[in-house]
């Protein structure tokens, strides 16, 4: 039944008055966030915020537990590059275990804002957060220098084996690298830059890997500061193969 002149204009009211209320502007949102948990030494089961972006992939809980498992739990005095930090929560997990100096590196400006405020919040003296490309970051520390880096390069970027070589030249032999990648790297290949996989495991889509430099015979050689990005860029064919994820 049609309705009648009042009751059509009563209803037109309403909706007038309804859509009055809207705002003309809406304020955006910000970014959406979450939190993250350190799970060992003296930060154990602090919380601490990080925004949602598109590729960051927080290492899970479980994950981090058994590579610090893996690694033992108390890191006194080592000396850690997170060379693709992310949310930082790998290096803050080392420096939560006692590690002496954590190098965080991470080229989006929120993120090391983020990591900024973090360390400050946690009282980290012991943390540097550096913009920048963990590539290039590794091929300026000292040769043999690092006893742990931490490698999470994006998933769909061509960084894994100029990462691993460069990290690979930063780590002396019996140092260490932890490496997540959608592959498993092969012996061989590994072999090729002068380190042996100790520890594997597959959760979900991802592949991590604890890696041990065993020899300096494959030391991969790099031009002289200032052309480390040519000698990079030359290398940047993936050539890792394995069971994809």
């Amino acid at each position: 039944m049609p309705l009648s002149p009042s009751k059509r204009a009563s209803k037109d009211s309403a909706a007038r008055h309804a859509a009055s209320k809207k705002p003309k502007n809406p304020v955006p949102k910000g970014p959406s966030s979450h939190e993250i948990r350190i799970i060992g030494g003296q930060w154990r089961r602090t919380r601490l915020k990080v925004i949602d972006k598109p590729g960051l992939r927080p290492t899970p809980d479980r994950v981090r537990e058994t590579l610090f498992n893996w690694l033992g739990q108390d890191l006194s005095a080592w000396r850690c590059v997170d060379a693709f930090a992310g949310t930082g929560v790998l290096g803050l997990e080392a420096a939560s275990r006692g590690a002496a100096h954590v190098l965080m590196v991470e080229q989006d400006a929120v993120l090391v804002r983020d990591l900024q405020d973090n360390a400050t919040r946690l009282k980290a003296g012991m943390v540097s957060v550096q913009r920048g490309d963990g590539v290039a970051a590794l091929l300026r520390v000292p040769l043999g220098s690092v006893d742990l880096v931490f490698l999470d390069p994006p998933f769909d970027g061509p960084l894994f084996e100029p990462a691993l070589k460069a990290a690979a030249r930063a780590v002396p032999v019996g140092g260490w690298i932890y490496l997540e990648a959608p592959v498993a790297w092969s012996p061989e290949l590994l072999g090729a830059l002068g380190l042996q996989c100790e520890r594997h495991l597959k959760a979900g889509a991802v592949h991590a890997h604890l890696l041990q430099r065993v020899s300096l015979d494959a030391l991969p050689s790099y031009k002289p500061l200032g052309t480390d990005d040519a000698a990079v860029s030359d290398n940047n064919t993936p050539v890792h193969e394995g069971d994809a994820a």
